[in-house]
Formats: structure tokens, sequence, C-alpha cells
């Protein structure tokens, strides 16, 4: 049997359509800042990129600065503005805001003072989504991108950064967007490319794989891809709720994005429950993965009002435009027959303990 992948919050395959762009992309010759014709080719192809991001974003006069991903746009517009923010962001943007904004226990986080804020417009851990208040600073958009439709033009925001992979484009490419006219200093300075925002030469095999794909996943939306991940997602929280008393689902009682489900067992660790499933062919997340496979108490959990004790005990499944049902169905029946043994193990236990 073949492996499954449900990990797609993390990375998204490779789309074809952006596969394709990466490939034709490379017998593009020229610089973008170079005056001769080959550099005029590749300047037209960067700016015709930058329309199509654009328009997958609803950012239509708006300023689309590439950079090397979600994380780095979150340093270029973050730094030194001291917003507020709340645990259940990304560490990239954590590293950079004072977490104290309230969060609730269904994940839903309050901003008293949105121009001096910066909130996500969905977790990645939970999918829970947030309503973005008129003038808010900053909004990470990144796990929102492609999987739900929304308009940059209509979130009333001053910016929002998004990432290639997390949509099935490259990796180590992404985009910073900003109300045309917002000042943004460079943090990498040198050739002045990206409008002076952000120099260095421009990742052109990377640019027009990301807009490949960013149309693909809009072409997806507009085919109702939402709705059919939002069914395989409740089938599968239906298939475990029935066959586990135990199971909970954070984030359950607010909207959340259509492809993703956290998944609580109090007790059963979440990075054994990873390598469980990868034994059995599956690829799925610890609730808590924060960064290079380190593992920890999830904040987002905590935040919610999770016990730190049972923060680390969730999973993530996440899935994708492709994902088959059947595929879902399967490691249903592959969690549940390991929560089963994993259940009898402490009851033999907690028998001996009593003798």
């Amino acid at each position: 049997m073949s492996r499954v992948y449900l990990d797609w919050n993390a990375t998204a395959p490779l789309r074809p359509e952006a596969r394709a762009a990466v490939l034709d992309a490379t017998e593009i010759t020229g610089n973008p800042s170079s005056g001769h014709a080959e550099g005029r080719a590749a300047k037209l192809a960067l700016e015709r990129a930058r329309e199509e991001v654009a328009a997958a974003l609803g950012a239509e006069g708006a300023d689309v600065i590439f950079t090397s991903g979600a994380t780095e746009s979150a340093a270029l517009i973050l730094d030194g503005r001291d917003l507020a923010c709340a645990p259940v962001e990304h560490a990239a943007v954590l590293a950079w805001c004072r977490a104290g904004l309230a969060v609730d226990g269904a994940g839903r986080v309050s901003v008293p003072e949105p121009a001096q804020s910066c909130l996500q417009l969905a977790n990645a851990e939970t999918g829970v989504l947030q309503d973005l208040p008129q003038g808010l600073a900053v909004s990470d958009m990144t796990q929102a991108f492609g999987k739900i439709p929304f308009a940059f033009n209509w979130l009333g925001i001053e910016a929002g950064f998004v990432s290639a992979h997390k949509l099935g484009g490259p990796r180590g490419v992404g985009a910073l967007v900003v109300r045309r006219g917002t000042e943004v200093a460079a943090r990498i300075k040198g050739g002045g490319q990206e409008q002076g925002r952000r120099a260095g030469t421009e990742n052109l095999i990377g640019i027009l794989g990301f807009a490949a794909a960013a149309k693909a996943a809009q072409n997806d939306l507009d085919q109702g891809i939402a709705e059919k991940m939002s069914e395989i997602r409740d089938s599968l929280m239906a298939a475990l709720e029935s066959g586990s008393e135990m199971v909970t689902f954070p984030g359950r009682d607010s909207p959340r994005l259509p492809n993703t489900l956290s998944i609580l067992t109090p007790g059963w660790r979440g990075e054994t429950q990873v390598m469980q499933m990868d034994l059995a062919g599956f690829a799925v997340s610890a609730g808590s993965a924060c960064s290079s496979g380190k593992v920890r108490p999830s904040s987002v959990l905590t935040a919610m009002g999770i016990p730190p004790e049972r923060a680390g005990d969730a999973i993530r499944v996440s899935i994708g435009p492709t994902t088959d049902r059947r595929d879902v169905m399967r490691f249903a029946d592959a969690w549940l027959a390991a929560h089963a043994r994993w259940r009898q193990r402490n009851e033999v236990r907690d028998t001996a303990g009593r003798v």
C-alpha cells in the first residue's frame, strides 16, 4: 500500500503547473535588472508573475514584494514596530511582536488596537479563522492563501504575507503585500531590487513557479475544492469521534480552514502518534510541531486553555486538493487501531499497579 501524505499545512506537494513553470523559467537567461533584450525578457516575466500573484491574492493595485518566504516577510514588515499579537501566531511572527492579545477557548483572538497589532488569518494547527478588524497593521495570510477565498483589498489591512510552498509552489519563495505607498525599510540592502525594499537578484525560477501555483490554487477554489476538502475533514472527524470517546478537536466550534483537523487525545503524546502513523504509512504532524523538527507543548493549544501537560497530546491532519477520501478513511482505521492498542496497554499498566 502506498504512503499517504496528510501534512499539507507544512508543505504542499509541488503542483504540476508550478513544476512546468519552473522548467520553463530555466530557459530564461537574463537578469531582470539588465537592460539588454535577455534582461528585458526576464523583467517582463517577473512583472507578469507579480501581477498573477496579486490577482490571486485580490491585491490588484497593491505592492507585491517577492521574498524568500513568510519568515523573511514577517521580519521585513514587523521588525522594530513592537506590535501586539497573540500566542497562537507562528514562531516567525512571535519573534517580532508582544504576545499579549487574549485568546478564547475556541481559538479566537480579541484585538483592541488593530493599528498596533498583527493577527493571522488562519491558524496552522487548528485551522481556526480570524475575523480581521479594519485597520489591522499586519496579517499572516500564509495558511489561508489558496485554501479559502479572500481578497487583500477587501480585508482593510495595511500589510500581509504569504509563502509559495503552502499552496503547491516551490520552497524558498514568498511575498509581502502592502497597500500602495506603504513605507517598508529594506533589511537586505544592495542593488535596490523589489522597489528598493529587498535587495538581491530575484529568484525568477521560484517566483514563476509561485505565480503558477497561486493561479492554479485560485482555479481550484473557483471549482469548489474547499467544499470537497471540508466534507473529507468532517468525515474523518466523525469516524474518529465514533470510535473514541476520549478524542477532542480543538477549534471545532470556530470557523476553520476546510483542510485542517487538530486531534487531541489526553495522555497519548503527539510525537508518539506521529511515529506510529508514520510506520503505518501516513504522514501527519504533531500539533506541537514548531521548528526544525523540535516538539514542545503547543503554545496555540495552551493559549486556548488546554493545560500544558495535555498540549503535547495533539496531532494535525491537513489535506489538499488531490487527497483521496478513501485514503483519509484508511488513516482513520489505522489511528483507531493504534488508539485501541494504546488504551489496552494503559489498562494493563493500571491493573498491574493496583495488584
